[in-house]
């Protein structure tokens, strides 16, 4: 999956939640998590760069999702806590809770975008190094990338959209 294919399908996977945020009344939490899981969108991808780290390998997998988010809310718990900021919410939790979920999340949806491809994802290794595979279409299919970028793009202006209805049909400014 290209970065467009990955943007897509973050942006798809996360229409729902930033929603809910903006018809919570939180579209600045909305919008950060969008963010945050478009810009840290391809960071599976790291191990391009990694030596002796084969592509689609252990930085793909719920380990490492799990390793990531883990590492970020801590890192947001300690900077919070140093910055006297331990009580700041984004939405309706705590800003090391959102961190580390969006962190989190950016990587299990790009997992899912690999899904979508023939090589798939070995997603339980190091316990297996079964992959697992929806193949839908090839990694290089522009076609697919950019319809994937084009749904996400109107799911989340969707859900904007029904956010932002049912906030006005609640009663909040």
């Amino acid at each position: 999956m290209f970065r467009a294919g990955h943007y897509g399908v973050s942006l798809a996977l996360y229409a729902p939640v930033g929603g809910l945020l903006v018809a919570d009344g939180h579209p600045t939490a909305a919008v950060a998590g969008g963010a945050i899981l478009c810009w840290f969108a391809m960071l599976p991808d790291v191990d391009h760069r990694l030596p002796g780290v084969s592509h689609r390998g252990p930085t793909h997998t719920l380990a490492f999702a799990a390793l990531v988010g883990g590492t970020v809310w801590a890192a947001a718990s300690a900077g919070a806590s140093a910055a006297g900021l331990g009580s700041v919410a984004v939405g309706p939790v705590g800003f090391p809770a959102f961190a580390g979920s969006m962190f989190a999340f950016a990587v299990l949806a790009h997992l899912v975008g690999d899904l979508l491809t023939p090589m798939g994802v070995a997603l339980l290794w190091p316990l297996s190094g079964h992959r697992y595979s929806l193949s839908v279409t090839p990694a290089d299919s522009t076609a697919w990338n950019y319809g994937l970028f084009a749904l996400g793009v109107f799911a989340s202006a969707a859900a904007a959209y029904l956010g932002l209805a049912a906030t006005s049909a609640s009663g909040f400014p």
